[in-house]
C-alpha cells in the first residue's frame, strides 16, 4: 500500500522594503533575513539580501529611500513557525566604520492583500560604563552576531536594547488571493 506524502502550502513573500526614518543618522543601508520554523523550507528566492547606501530625502520628512525587493517562496506542512523578516540597518560612525543603527523584525502577514508594515527599530546598548566608554573609543558598538535573535525570544531576557521608536522602516506586504506575498506589488 502506497502512503501518502504530506500535503505542503506555499507561502509567496513579494514586496519591498520602501523606506526608513532615522533622524539623525544619514548614508544607511538595510540588510534582511527571514527566520523560520523547522517545518519550513525555502523554494524559491533569496532568503537574505543587502540594499544599497541611501542618503536622506531634502524634503521635511527626511526619508532614506530603498524601495529594496524582497522576492522569495516557502514551503511547509505546518503554520506553527510562520515566517518573520528581520530587518537591520547599518550606517557609518564618526569614524568611518560600520555600526548597527537599529535591528527590527515583523512577521510575514498571514492573510492575503496589500500590507504595510511600519517595524520598531532598536540598537543594542552596553551593559557598564566601562563597556560604553570601550565600545565608543574602540569605534565598535555593542550588535549581535547572528541577527536572527531579534526574531526569537529565547536568550533575550537579560538584554539591555535602546528603544528607538522614532527610527522605524516601511515594508510594503502585499499578497495575492491564493499565494502571500510580502512586499512589492505592481500598481
Amino acid at each position: 500500500m502506497a502512503t501518502a506524502s504530506p500535503s505542503v502550502f506555499l507561502l509567496m513573500v513579494n514586496g519591498q522594503v520602501e523606506s526608513a526614518q532615522f533622524p539623525e543618522y544619514d548614508d544607511l543601508y538595510c540588510k534582511y533575513c527571514f527566520v523560520y520554523g523547522q517545518d519550513w523550507a525555502p523554494t524559491a528566492g533569496l532568503e537574505e539580501g543587502i540594499s544599497q547606501i541611501t542618503s536622506k530625502s531634502q524634503d521635511v520628512r527626511q526619508a532614506l529611500v530603498w524601495n529594496f525587493p524582497i522576492d522569495v517562496t516557502f514551503k511547509s506542512t505546518n503554520p506553527y513557525g510562520w515566517p518573520q523578516i528581520v530587518l537591520s540597518v547599518y550606517g557609518p560612525d564618526v569614524f568611518g566604520n560600520d555600526v548597527v543603527r537599529g535591528y527590527g523584525a515583523v512577521h510575514v502577514p498571514f492573510s492575503p492583500g496589500r500590507h504595510k508594515r511600519t517595524i520598531p527599530m532598536f540598537v543594542p546598548e552596553s551593559t557598564s560604563k566601562l563597556q560604553k566608554f570601550t565600545s565608543w573609543f574602540m569605534g565598535r558598538r555593542p550588535e549581535y552576531t547572528d541577527p536572527k535573535v531579534v526574531a526569537q525570544g529565547e536568550g533575550r531576557e537579560d538584554e539591555n536594547a535602546e528603544a528607538e521608536i522614532p527610527r522605524s522602516t516601511w515594508v510594503s506586504l502585499c499578497p495575492s488571493p491564493a499565494w502571500l506575498m510580502l512586499p512589492f506589488c505592481p500598481q
